[in-house]
C-alpha cells in the first residue's frame, strides 16, 4: 500500500479515515478539496486542478482523499489501493451536520451552514454517483479494493495496521 485513494459519499468519514491511515502508515496525505478550492470559496481552473493533482500523483507514495468523479478513473489507474466508504445516507448526513462550524484540515474554510444543492447531491449519491463508482471499481480488479459499510469495520482495519 503505497498509492491510496479514499472515496465515498460526502460526510462518510473519508477525511477522518484518511488522517488516521496517514498517521498509521506515514504516507503523505492530500485532500482533493484543498487542491480544488480557494479560501474565498472560489475554485481553481480545471487545468490548474489537474496540474496540482498530477504533481501529487507523480510522487512514489500518497493518500488522496476525495471523490471528484472527473479525475477518479485517472486516480484509480495510478493507485494500488482503493478504500470505498460505502456508508448509509443517514450516516453521511449526520457527518455533514457534525462538522459544521469546525476547522478542518481538508477544507480551506469553516462551514457554517449547509448548502441545499450540496445536501441534494448527498441525498442522490447512492442513486446517481455510487453506481458510477461501483462500475469504475469493477474495471480495476487488479487493485486492492476495500469497502467499509460502517465505522466498526474502519476501526477494526485501523487496529490491524
Amino acid at each position: 500500500m503505497k498509492k491510496v485513494i479514499i472515496i465515498g459519499c460526502p460526510g462518510s468519514g473519508k477525511s477522518t479515515f484518511a488522517r488516521a491511515l496517514a498517521d498509521k502508515t506515514g504516507l503523505p496525505l492530500y485532500h482533493l478539496d484543498m487542491l480544488y478550492w480557494n479560501a474565498d470559496r472560489t475554485t481553481v481552473g480545471r487545468e490548474e486542478f489537474r496540474a496540482r493533482l498530477a504533481e501529487v500523483m507523480a510522487g512514489d507514495e500518497w493518500i488522496i482523499d476525495g471523490n471528484y468523479i472527473s479525475t477518479m478513473q485517472w486516480r484509480m489507474e495510478c493507485c494500488d489501493t482503493v478504500f470505498f466508504l460505502d456508508m448509509p445516507l443517514e450516516v453521511c448526513l449526520a457527518g455533514i451536520e457534525a462538522r459544521k462550524g469546525k476547522k478542518r484540515p481538508d477544507m480551506p474554510w469553516v462551514e457554517q451552514e449547509t448548502d441545499d444543492e450540496f445536501i441534494d447531491f448527498v441525498r442522490a449519491f447512492n442513486v446517481e454517483s455510487r453506481p458510477k463508482i461501483v462500475e469504475m471499481l469493477s474495471k480495476y480488479n487488479s487493485k486492492d479494493v476495500i469497502a467499509f459499510k460502517n465505522y466498526g469495520e474502519i476501526a477494526e482495519f485501523l487496529g490491524k495496521i
